[in-house]
């Protein structure tokens, strides 16, 4: 190149030349390499803008692809809560479907449960259902004769039940026909008191215990004949009988009335000043300083315990009946005067009615029972 330049300039001066070249020589390197940096600019600068290109496009797929799948979600989540409701109307039909169901069951099994205690009392034996009969009927009698006071339906029952046993002829119930003519014969030998005899008693007595005399107001005792009224009575006949002077003349004398008047004056005052004194030992004191009033709360008391002990017997409650009239034999000696005859009459009562309540229980046949259950058990 440097020939070139200087064949084509040949008017140049010779001075100058070489620094022309020196001075083109060493430019040529940097205008190369500019040119290949603006080479690779564009280069880096077109794939930079490819890469823009393509990366734009990319994210604009991605947009699209997450518009899609959110359109997607947001469908199947409305799909989702639809099927979520069918699915919960679906667990409550289910629900209420089993608890019919259970309902139902357990009606079937109470029906089957009584199907088959039917099916059992249907396939018991003639004998088990007569011992069953006899026992309810025995129990049912104990219960009548518990509450009426007699044993009258516990000997009825009893006595058909021996005839049923005796028309089966069954020798597995030969201990149930002993223990029954056991129990048939301890109860008849029972004596049982009449309640209605007894409760009419107490009310006999509840009347009496007005007109019976206290200890400190004795009764009023009528004069009694006593040895001088035959005497009296001579005396007047005596008196009546003419004398010898009277049977000349006709005529009663004088003295022979007033000797017959003044005997009967004499008796008289003799008989009233008796009821006027009168001696008894009293061995409490307090028994004569009742005062009225309190001799009434005191037979009023003595009532109540009366309608207490008649109402015990009532309920069969023997043993709270017999307590009240023990109390209230207790109170009548200590009382009321034991020489009248009314407060005798009014302690014998008590004293029977106390003896006969002891003897309103009636025996339970236990021995008939206790086979019964045996027989029962052994089936």
């Amino acid at each position: 190149m440097t020939d070139t330049n200087a064949t084509l300039t040949p008017s140049a001066t010779p001075e100058f030349e070489p620094s022309t070249a020196e001075q083109q020589a060493p430019s040529d390197p940097p205008a190369n390499w500019v040119l290949w940096a603006v080479v690779v600019l564009s280069i880096a600068s077109g794939g930079a803008g490819w890469l823009a290109w393509n990366t734009q496009k990319k994210v604009q797929s991605l947009e699209q692809e997450l518009v899609r799948r959110q359109s997607d979600s947001q469908r199947q989540s409305v799909e989702a809560r639809l099927l979520a409701s069918q699915a919960q109307d679906l667990s409550r039909e289910a629900a209420a479907r089993t608890t019919l169901l259970e309902t139902r069951l357990a009606e079937v099994a109470l029906q089957r449960t009584q199907i088959e205690d039917l099916i059992k009392t249907l396939s018991l034996s003639r004998d088990e259902n007569l011992v069953s009969d006899i026992e309810a009927s025995l129990r049912v009698a104990s219960q009548q004769a518990a509450l009426t006071g007699s044993a009258e339906p516990l000997v009825v029952a009893m006595q058909s039940a021996d005839d049923r046993l005796t028309r089966t002829h069954q020798p597995r119930l030969d201990n149930v026909r002993r223990a029954l003519a056991k129990d048939l014969d301890r109860v008849r030998s029972t004596r049982v008191a009449d309640l209605s005899s007894l409760t009419i008693r107490l009310d006999e007595a509840a009347r009496l215990i007005d007109e019976v005399p206290l200890l400190n107001q004795p009764e009023t005792v009528l004069p009694t004949p006593s040895r001088s009224t035959p005497s009296k009575g001579k005396s007047s006949a005596a008196a009546s009988a003419p004398t010898p002077a009277s049977r000349d003349t006709g005529e009663p004398s004088w003295g022979s009335h007033v000797l017959g008047w003044s005997k009967g004056a004499a008796q008289t005052i003799w008989d009233e000043t008796r009821g006027l004194i009168r001696l008894t030992r009293i061995a409490r004191p307090e028994a004569m300083l009742i005062a009225p009033d309190q001799a009434f709360f005191l037979r009023e008391n003595i009532k109540l315990r009366l309608l207490n002990a008649r109402l015990a017997l009532l309920s069969r409650q023997t043993a709270v009946a017999v307590a009240d009239l023990q109390a209230i034999q207790s109170v009548v000696p200590r009382y009321f005067d034991l020489q009248s005859r009314k407060t005798q009459l009014l302690q014998s009562m008590l004293a029977d009615v106390t003896t006969q309540s002891q003897q309103t229980a009636v025996p339970r046949p236990d021995d008939t029972l206790a086979a019964l259950a045996t027989v029962s058990g052994g089936r």
